[in-house]
């Protein structure tokens, strides 16, 4: 079976949750962040952590930062108590969580095991920022570093930067695709100031989230331009953090007894295709959710909230768009409408997103599932979405030929 086709008749839920407060997290080691998230998912399911039949752990940037090669996961989850148990470390650049979790929904789908962990957990910030963004650099064809520039120069044309200022190879290419955006359909920097002030507005009810203070368009408009058309706040921080989902198949259900066990409807993996840079019908995030879709039998009307990858505010613009939630090219038009934010048709990131819950690489796709699994139990209190019963997480990474070089789609129903 592969992750695209339709859904296993053995059914799954996450039954716990977990995450660490998302910032600077200078005093606190990838243990530490590791440790906290999963005993929250334990306590939150019920479950002591013998029960546990395998675990899944994702980080993108330790071994960069840190050297901590080859079993950070071992390393990470041995120190806190787990023995005997396989454990796998994921990398999956910035869709590494949403692998690891698919990757464990698998694991008890395929009756290997009835009860498994995922977990992903980075810290991006130590003494040396510019250290910390060039490890983006790696999510690009490193070996072809002037095929990667024309791509940009065909999608947003040149433009000026401040190369004294640091900033994530990653803005270069959001900034690129929003341009592109912008020239075809007339999307405008004001759009994206609006998805901004929207996302930084709803963290200011999640305490976890790395920044909590809201802003307005004009405040995002007139902040430090990154590279056209984004601006500081545009754009997702450097964090530390974790988050972890403890996974059952029907038989785990049974063992633990839990009540509160959300549905996985689909979850759904994909890589892109040769396509031309402006054919946006045939990207990578948009074959992964129609597979997903076919998986869970509902269509993106159905969706109540959704958790995206807004690395930059055009991320979240653009996947409204490739999910299905508006046509093609109108993503500013919805935005600008109001359907996206709480209170509207479709509330997207109503945890604050990338942009202002923040972005620790390795745990971003499980916070999104954290989130998610919150609204659908009707736990979240100030920014709660009424009634959500079905819930959609989109968590992609990397760049290859334009586009994502991974996506990650997963489906969720109370």
């Amino acid at each position: 079976m592969t992750s695209g086709s339709a859904a296993a008749a053995e059914p799954v839920w996450i039954i716990g949750v977990g995450m660490t407060k998302f910032g600077v997290r200078r005093d606190a080691s990838v243990k530490d962040l590791t440790r906290e998230a999963v005993a929250q998912a334990l306590a939150d399911a019920g479950a002591e952590m013998t029960e546990i039949d395998a675990a899944y752990f994702g980080n993108t940037c330790q071994g960069v930062l840190e050297g901590q090669v080859v079993v950070p996961g071992q390393i990470a989850l041995r120190s806190m108590g787990f023995q005997r148990i396989p454990i796998v470390n994921v990398e999956n650049a910035c869709a590494t969580a949403a692998t690891a979790l698919h990757q464990a929904i698998m694991h008890v789908r395929s009756g290997a095991g009835d009860m498994v962990l995922a977990v992903g957990a980075e810290k991006l910030n130590i003494d040396d920022k510019r250290r910390s963004l060039a490890v983006f650099d790696g999510g690009v064809d490193v070996h072809d570093p002037d095929g990667v520039r024309a791509v940009l120069r065909e999608l947003g044309g040149e433009v000026e930067v401040d190369e004294t200022a640091p900033r994530s190879t990653f803005m270069d290419i959001y900034g690129a695709l929003a341009r592109a955006h912008m020239k075809t359909f007339g999307t405008t920097k004001e759009h994206l100031a609006l998805i901004a002030s929207k996302n930084h507005g709803q963290a200011e009810h999640n305490d976890l989230a790395h920044f909590q203070e809201p802003m307005t368009v004009e405040q995002i408009l007139a902040a430090r331009t990154v590279t056209e058309p984004l601006t500081v706040p545009m754009c997702a921080p450097l964090t530390d953090g974790a988050a972890a989902a403890i996974v059952v198949n029907a038989a785990g259900l049974r063992r633990i007894g839990s009540r509160r066990g959300i549905r996985v409807l689909a979850t759904s993996m994909a890589s892109g295709t040769v396509r031309p840079l402006s054919d946006w019908e045939r990207s990578v995030s948009r074959n992964a959710a129609l597979a997903a879709y076919e998986q869970a039998g509902l269509g993106p009307d159905e969706v109540d909230v959704a958790e995206v990858h807004d690395a930059s505010a055009f991320g979240e613009l653009l996947q409204t768009e490739l999910l299905g939630f508006c046509e093609i090219g109108s993503g500013g038009k919805f935005a600008e409408s109001g359907a996206t934010a709480l209170g509207g048709g479709l509330p997207v990131n109503p945890s604050g997103g990338l942009e202002s819950k923040g972005h620790p690489m390795g745990a971003t796709g499980l916070a999104q599932i954290y989130e998610l699994v919150q609204q659908l139990r009707g736990e979240v209190r100030d920014r709660q979405v009424p009634g959500a019963r079905i819930a959609l997480a989109e968590n992609g990474g990397g760049m290859y030929g334009g586009e994502e070089a991974v996506a990650a789609i997963t489906i969720l129903g109370a």
